[in-house]
């Protein structure tokens, strides 16, 4: 398996179960005449980030981690987004924008080295195949679980299948 093979894929099936999740989340709001910034702004827990927080990281974990591991240079969305259109939009650019990468930009991609920013004054340095299955993957696949976690706490009718983007 190349490495842009064990790489983009995953970005690509979180980003889009994620845009599934979001569609389903908007109609569970007309159906049960919820406003849909409350949803947006919901937490698991008063101290974590909102559900529109959470959409805004996959896509930054998604698109940071090909231009990172790519050495290609790391776009910045601003988070801006305010409703669900708004976010699918994002989660759409970004799918385009992963989708940009060819197979060719990850050879050799696992042993060079990724630096990055761990806070404000700090930066860590791995392999590529540490940056991904150290950080990237388990951090995009955190803040999904979490966006999937808050619209089934809201009751959105959602499981393990949409999460998995196969429903």
């Amino acid at each position: 398996m190349s490495f842009y093979d064990a790489v983009v894929p995953a970005y690509l099936q979180m980003l889009n179960s994620l845009t599934g999740l979001l569609t389903k989340a908007e109609a569970h709001c007309e159906a049960k005449k919820i406003q849909p910034e409350v949803l947006l702004g919901s937490r698991l827990y008063p101290d974590m980030l909102p559900l529109s927080k959470q959409v805004q990281l996959v896509s930054d974990f998604a698109a940071k981690g090909c231009a990172r591991l790519t050495h290609s240079e790391v776009p910045s969305m601003p988070d801006t987004e305010k409703t669900f259109g708004e976010l699918k939009q994002r989660l759409a650019k970004t799918i385009d924008y992963v989708k940009s990468f060819k197979p060719a930009q990850f050879d050799g991609a696992d042993a060079k080295d990724v630096t990055f920013p761990a806070g404000p004054d700090r930066s860590i340095t791995m392999t590529g195949q540490q940056f991904l299955s150290s950080f990237s993957f388990p951090n995009l696949y955190f803040h999904a679980a979490t966006a999937h976690g808050i619209l089934r706490h809201n009751g959105v009718e959602i499981g393990k299948r949409d999460f998995l983007g196969v429903s």
